[in-house]
């Protein structure tokens, strides 16, 4: 069992617009003993809305019984910067004036989360990982510290994710914060700011995580004769009261801004160059579904990263398969940390959906695409066993 503990900085913390915070606190978790060299360290960067607790959103593949257990493994989760979850962010006081910051609270992009994890690491006195895994923004930020600190990550884990945040989901976010802009609360500095805009806000972003399969699957009219409360219609309004009662549009708002920061070419020679620097045995994976992080960015990486493997997993769960097919992953990440070289699975040519995006190039790669994957129980702490959650949003 663990405890959310909370690492203070009171030194100033720069950010990468040229402004800082004047402290920083970082809330993290930790399961399991440390080996003395460090060999068994496992940093997990958790997604969009996530938190520092890994056991919870990503069960089944983290926890007693689970592949990544806590028996084995020193697993580190810490909250992100900009979050509500016990790092710095938007509702945190701001020592200088002894308020919260609400829309005071400077703009932070995903090299400032990385930079952040790393002052982290530092404080814990780590001083190798073995593992450094993450999905969606957990991808963007963990590749981003990749490239930072090149030496520090024996195996690096990028699922659902990319090297720069394309002007698709730039869209979406910004489709998202127009909704909330449009809540007659927003401009105040309470809590509960903009919140029924979130809501709003989340039910877009629904549309960019799942796919038409899934709601096909899992929302579909249980008989002809319907002409209004669909369920799609009413999962949607649940999701986002569901969001409203643990989050708050401040947060929501800036997380989705340092999304839409993401590059890692920014300030470097290019986004193949900043790639090809990382030195970490890697694995990228992809969900065939994804409609906001598609297949196609999870290649590119995957060719510019030396000695990449890239695996497709086949699923119609959309962007949040990578939180749902956990038996899957659980089966991919077995082969990949057993220490398995690329030739010893399957390799194809592969060939890009969209050729011209960043300027692709064909290549061989490691690709096991897993077919056919059913949702199936799963371990999980004392409960035993649960269903994947095809419901669940990142």
């Amino acid at each position: 069992m663990s405890t959310v503990k909370t690492f203070h900085s009171a030194q100033v913390f720069p950010l990468e617009n040229g402004q800082s915070l004047p402290a920083l606190d970082i809330a993290y978790q930790t399961w399991g003993r440390r080996a003395a060299d460090d060999s068994n360290v496992v940093w997990v960067c958790h997604a969009l809305t996530g938190n520092s607790d890994v056991f919870d959103w990503w069960a089944g593949l983290f926890g007693p019984g689970c592949l990544l257990d806590p028996e084995r493994y020193f697993i580190v989760c810490a909250n992100n910067l900009g979050s509500c979850y016990g790092t710095s962010g938007p509702l945190s006081v701001n020592p200088v004036s002894g308020k919260p910051y609400f829309h005071d609270f400077p703009e932070v992009t995903i090299r400032d989360m990385a930079n952040a994890h790393e002052l982290l690491r530092q404080h814990l006195g780590i001083k190798n990982i073995h593992l450094l895994i993450g999905g969606s923004q957990g991808g963007q930020q963990a590749l981003e510290w990749a490239i930072g600190k090149p030496e520090l990550s024996e195996n690096l884990v990028l699922i659902a994710t990319n090297a720069a945040h394309s002007p698709w989901g730039i869209a979406f976010n910004e489709s998202q914060r127009l909704a909330i802009a449009t809540d007659p609360t927003w401009r105040e500095n309470t809590p509960a700011a903009g919140l029924e805009g979130m809501k709003t806000a989340r039910g877009v972003a629904l549309l960019s995580y799942r796919h038409y399969h899934t709601y096909s699957v899992s929302q579909q009219a249980p008989h002809n004769e319907l002409t209004d409360n669909f369920p799609a219609a009413s999962y949607q309004r649940y999701q986002g009261e569901k969001l409203a009662r643990r989050f708050n549009a401040f947060s929501y708002w800036a997380l989705s801004k340092a999304m839409d920061s993401h590059n890692v070419g920014r300030g470097r020679a290019s986004v193949a160059a900043a790639l090809a620097s990382v030195q970490a045995r890697t694995l990228v994976i992809s969900l065939s579904s994804d409609l906001l992080f598609p297949p196609a960015e999870q290649e590119f990486i995957a060719r510019h990263i030396s000695g990449a493997g890239y695996v497709s997993i086949d699923s119609y769960y959309g962007h949040d398969g990578f939180l749902t097919e956990t038996a899957t992953l659980n089966n991919v990440l077995d082969v990949f940390l057993e220490g398995r070289r690329n030739e010893d699975i399957q390799i194809e040519k592969m060939e890009s959906a969209a050729t011209d995006f960043y300027q692709y190039i064909n290549a061989a790669v490691f690709s096991a695409s897993v077919r056919k994957n059913k949702c199936r129980p799963l371990p999980r702490r004392e409960t035993g066993s649960i269903p994947c959650n095809r419901y669940r949003a990142e």
